[in-house]
């Protein structure tokens, strides 16, 4: 068990996240956590942390962001991150070892270290990073200070002992969130090279210490939530807000309609394994609620009827090219609405003109 951990009762365990094949992260974990473990007495029972984790999910308690942002490559680019996540130095930065640095001296005096340990690195590559930038983030009206001390204890359990970190807390936007860096060598000599299942694992750990200061957290994968779809990255999102057509939006319209117009339909495996899958969670849904109810607890009872509610209202499974066959069939449908209204109209105005020429 983690330090963390440790000394904490045992019936904490109840809150955090367990495995399933509902919510677990489809790629290798980096490690089998405790609360993962299902009964051994009985494999298929709901434990209690299980049980806890279904009713976050149904009732929808928020889920937890937390996302790599980028990554400095030099001490110029590593200086200017630090200055916008401190507002240059307006904000008041936190380190490892809870060392409060004020204004902009105190930041001088962290690139300078870390610039020196990264000159002692023999093994690095010229375009290696220097740091790994992170956001941790809630939805709005989520407590901040809550957030802050969440953010400050996973940092302190992902990486304290052997990556030095800086994090700053912004308040100035309506999802308050936390600007973590941390210095890529590691005290051991490793680099940091976060995968996407420690992505999800840093996730689950983030919300569950929000859970222990009592907030509401989720961090289910979407797939958990009958989404399929992938989130544009920033770059696609800030050329369309400037109204320019992105490479990946302009091929995938072209192969679509490559597809319409030929009058075939491309099948794509991968399709069929996004439907299987989300087919297998709705039945696996389905029986946790079965299961639940079996009980003869009102509690319980409830639960299976949010469960198989919370199925119910899970979106059909529509990929990136499923919504742009459905964008261009509304289109062309509206096109065939305004031509047929535009033809009536004419007629219309024929009946008029006659009118008034007898």
């Amino acid at each position: 068990m983690s330090r963390r951990y440790s000394t904490r009762p045992t019936d904490l365990a109840s809150e955090l996240p367990p495995i399933s094949y509902v919510w677990e992260t489809p790629n290798r974990r980096p490690r089998r956590a405790e609360w993962d473990i299902p009964d051994p007495a009985v494999p298929g029972r709901l434990t209690p942390a299980m049980r806890a984790k279904l009713e976050r999910i149904v009732r929808r308690a928020p889920e937890v962001m937390v996302k790599i942002t980028g990554r400095t490559k030099g001490v110029a680019h590593l200086k200017s991150h630090l200055a916008y996540i401190t507002r240059n130095g307006d904000l008041d930065a936190e380190t490892e070892q809870g060392a409060t640095l004020a204004g902009r001296s105190g930041l001088k005096d962290l690139q300078q270290r870390w610039e020196d340990d990264a000159g002692l690195d023999d093994k690095r590559r010229r375009d290696a990073s220097l740091s790994i930038n992170i956001i941790l983030s809630m939805p709005a009206g989520t407590d901040a200070v809550a957030v802050k001390d969440s953010a400050r204890a996973f940092a302190i359990e992902t990486f304290d002992g052997n990556h030095a970190y800086v994090f700053v807390q912004h308040l100035d936007d309506k999802h308050p969130h936390v600007h973590l860096t941390v210095r890529s060598q590691g005290n051991d000599g490793k680099r940091l090279n976060p995968r996407k299942a420690d992505l999800q694992a840093w996730r689950e750990r983030f919300a569950a210490e929000l859970r222990l200061r009592g907030i509401a957290a989720e961090a289910t994968p979407r797939r958990t939530r009958g989404r399929v779809r992938k989130a544009d990255r920033g770059a696609v999102l800030a050329m369309r807000m400037r109204k320019t057509t992105p490479d990946v939006d302009r091929l995938a319209r072209k192969e679509v309609l490559s597809e319409v117009r030929g009058g075939r339909t491309a099948k794509h495996p991968w399709d069929e394994q996004i439907k299987s899958r989300q087919d297998a969670i709705r039945r696996r849904y389905l029986d946790y609620a079965a299961e639940l109810q079996r009980s003869g607890a009102a509690a319980d009872h409830e639960l299976a009827r949010q469960v198989r509610q919370f199925v119910d209202d899970m979106p059909t499974v529509e990929t990136r090219r499923h919504a742009l066959k459905n964008e261009l069939s509304e289109l062309a449908n509206t096109r065939r609405r305004e031509a047929e209204q535009g033809g009536n109209d004419d007629v219309r105005d024929y009946k008029r003109d006659d009118e008034r020429t007898r």
